[in-house]
């Protein structure tokens, strides 16, 4: 029986239709897929059920009753709930603080901060995350962010939660460990929303699937009926087909980077390697191993850090992030709300942002070459925006990667640190990045991939280094590539150990 309908949905922002005329069911207590493309609606049809956005035009209907919840506190009351995608939390913050900012105990107008304590304590418990409630939110790693914000949805006594790329951030075992939590919360009754572009984890975990393109309702249909291809086709419209990358068939050029005995207190120590032009190499481990803290130190953002860091055969100085772009190193960082954009520019100026020199005479930007380059890279990218000129902040988060990545492309650099690309971004865009890279790297650029998804490091890598502790623990080659031998290398599990 359905529980929640959505009828008719629309939405525009400014001159974006983001949804046209919505409409499917959702039964009780079951896990139901939303899919699609970036851009494609799903992120904004969750959060017109939370409150975030007001539809346009039609209704939803929960337990059949009519509901329209003008922000997230009615929403709250009404039992809807949504975990974002872009995390929504006060860094400045302790974690008690974050949990219980929208309803703060208090009395006579104090703030009352052990009944404070005591509901975060509760909150954290229900999702058996182990976290101390005092300690400040600018401590915790993404993945614990994110494990923070599941434990806000579920501490609300939801009756629906959106769960919005919920493991984008977070390691195999987190991801695990939130497979579990929703199997017990669909056991409570409670109703899910999932929206994911992995397909590992829709097959795995929904009842049933809808699709949306380009803000349209496409199929809804059980999981059990289903096959990946078909949900592709229904979600892009067209196959998207896996190739072997040409670069690993092209013998690699010289020595771009070395690295030798990069250290940096409480992150990593010892780290050695080199990487070619012409060459992927890929960078594994656990959450917490240390790959994003070596991408950091090589780039520069590191103060802390000591070692050898050589381009082309030139030492760079440590801690100098300019330094580091005048070698002609690009670096996509994870988080790219914190260190991949400016949010309060636009599209174009993000994209520009690192190759104004191309586009500048006598330090005065030529306006026309700028929106030209910005437009070639927005469409090779295919990134779904009103114009080179929309504020960035409005894209999908998919979208703002899309436009993070375009940036370190434009300068064309021949050193390029990729950390987590495609987090956030659907199966075709994936698929899209991933040729881009291959194309680099067959044109002699030298890229150092970063990435939790053992399958993107597999089909892309010649090479993946493996860490363990802040420690280059392995170093594989693409022949002897398997999940198994990479996770027991990055477990520290021998082969014998089951």
């Amino acid at each position: 029986m359905a529980f929640l309908t959505f009828q008719g949905i629309t939405k525009h922002f400014g001159g974006v239709q983001a949804l046209s005329d919505v409409s499917f069911r959702v039964e009780r207590g079951s896990c139901h897929a939303l899919m699609g493309e970036n851009g494609a609606g799903k992120s904004t049809l969750g959060k017109i059920l939370a409150g975030v956005h007001t539809a346009d035009a039609g209704e939803i209907r929960l337990g059949g009753q009519r509901v329209a919840p003008a922000d997230p506190h009615a929403a709250r009351r009404l039992g809807l709930a949504m975990v974002h995608q872009e995390l929504a939390f006060c860094p400045n913050l302790t974690i008690a603080e974050n949990l219980c900012l929208g309803d703060l105990p208090s009395r006579a107008g104090v703030l009352r901060r052990s009944a404070m304590r005591a509901r975060a304590r509760e909150m954290l418990a229900a999702i058996d995350a182990p976290f101390e409630v005092d300690r400040s939110l600018a401590e915790l790693t993404t993945g614990q962010e994110q494990l923070v914000q599941i434990a806000a949805a579920v501490g609300t006594g939801a009756r629906v939660i959106v769960f919005d790329e919920p493991t984008s951030s977070l390691s195999v075992a987190e991801s695990e460990h939130l497979f579990a939590l929703l199997d017990r919360l669909k056991a409570r009754g409670i109703t899910v929303l999932y929206v994911s572009h992995r397909m590992e984890e829709i097959f795995r975990l929904c009842d049933a699937v809808t699709v949306l393109r380009d803000g349209r309702h496409v199929a809804t249909g059980k999981v059990a009926g289903m096959t990946a291809d078909a949900l592709v086709q229904q979600m892009i419209g067209r196959d998207v087909t896996a190739h072997e990358p040409r670069h690993v068939a092209q013998a690699p050029g010289p020595e771009a980077l070395q690295v030798e005995d990069l250290t940096s207190p409480g992150k990593c120590a010892g780290i050695g390697f080199t990487l070619r032009a012409g060459e992927v190499l890929g960078l594994a481990g656990l959450v917490g191993a240390g790959r994003s803290e070596v991408a950091h130190a090589i780039f520069g953002l590191d103060r802390s850090a000591r070692g050898r860091v050589t381009v082309r055969g030139r030492p760079l100085p440590r801690g100098d992030v300019q330094a580091a772009l005048c070698a002609g190193i690009g670096f996509l960082p994870e988080d790219r709300k914190r260190l991949g954009l400016l949010l309060s520019l636009n599209c174009r100026e993000n994209t520009s942002l690192a190759a104004l020199a191309r586009v500048a005479s006598a330090g005065v930007i030529r306006r026309g070459a700028e929106r030209s380059l910005v437009q070639r890279f927005i469409e090779r990218l295919r990134v779904k925006t009103a114009s080179v000129e929309a504020p960035v902040v409005r894209l999908s988060g998919g979208n703002q990667q899309k436009i993070a990545l375009a940036k370190w492309l434009a300068r064309e650099c021949p050193i390029l640190i990729v950390d987590e690309p495609t987090r956030g971004v659907d199966v075709g865009a994936k698929a899209e990045i991933h040729r881009l890279l291959d194309e680099l790297a067959s044109a002699g650029a030298a890229i150092l991939l970063i990435s939790s998804e053992l399958p993107e490091l597999m089909a892309l890598s010649r090479r993946i280094l493996v860490l363990r502790g802040g420690r280059l623990v392995g170093e594989v080659p693409r022949p002897e590539f398997s999940q198994a031998g990479l996770l027991r290398l990055m477990a520290g599990v021998s082969p014998g150990s089951g």
